[in-house]
């Protein structure tokens, strides 16, 4: 086959044009990582370009070269978000043998990145209070992050009845429903009310979820971190 016309043929990009869009991906990166540590602290709806311009030492122009608008900040905040949620969470898990360990492994790498949160705020939760009743982009990215873990979620659950390891009835969306209403009540409990003992209790609560599904006496312990559960369990100072 000969080689199509030369004038079609598209141009290298210049050794200078090719640093120029790295550094280009660099400042990005630099920003949402800014912008993803203030809306753990005020929340998605609290981030402004003029704000992430102050704590990043840049121009508002220069931030909204980036992203264009406010909306499409927040996306990649989300995004950014769901990937290391991801990281943290779920990739890990996928060592573990299918069916329970794999299932447990996922909540305690669940339990252990909410135990940090307990400091520093989740995006999905404080997502869900601000985005619950406002339709558009952001609210749809979020709703579609957190359907993406239930759903893996969802398999864990189901590979654990394939697996023999719950009983062939058991319902996996009511499963994930319990599971879920613990992290729910741990962020309430551990961060709003400061309740001592709120993360044992979690853990408690999974077993109970295995052992009603048939897993039997499920006694092995999930594992979030040692200072994260001391400081958890620590009775308020108000």
């Amino acid at each position: 086959m000969s080689d199509p016309d030369p004038i079609a043929k598209p141009s290298r990009p210049s050794r200078e044009s090719g640093r120029g869009l790295l550094k280009g991906q660099q400042t990005k990166a630099a920003i949402v990582e800014a912008a993803l540590g203030l809306a753990t602290q005020i929340g998605l709806e609290g981030l402004s370009i003029g704000a992430l311009a102050e704590v990043t030492q840049m121009s508002k122009s220069g931030v909204f070269a980036h992203f264009g608008s406010r909306e499409e900040l927040q996306i990649s905040v989300i995004r950014e978000y769901h990937t290391r949620f991801e990281d943290e969470v779920f990739y890990p898990a996928m060592a573990q043998p299918r069916g329970l360990p794999r299932l447990r492994a996922l909540f305690a790498n669940w339990m252990k990145r909410t135990s940090i949160e307990i400091d520093s705020g989740c995006i999905y939760i404080s997502g869900a209070v601000e985005f619950d009743d406002r339709a558009g982009p952001v609210r749809d990215a979020l709703a579609s992050s957190v359907r993406t873990w239930h759903a893996a979620m969802i398999r864990a659950i189901a590979s654990a009845k394939e697996e023999g390891h719950l009983d062939a009835g058991v319902d996996e969306a009511q499963v994930l429903f319990e599971i879920h209403g613990l992290i729910l009540a741990l962020h309430y409990e551990a961060r709003f009310l400061k309740s001592p003992g709120a993360i044992a209790r979690a853990e408690a609560g999974f077993r109970n979820i295995l052992r009603n599904a048939g897993a039997g006496a499920c006694d092995a312990p999930t594992a979030p971190a040692t200072a994260a559960r001391r400081k958890a369990s620590r009775p308020s100072k108000e």
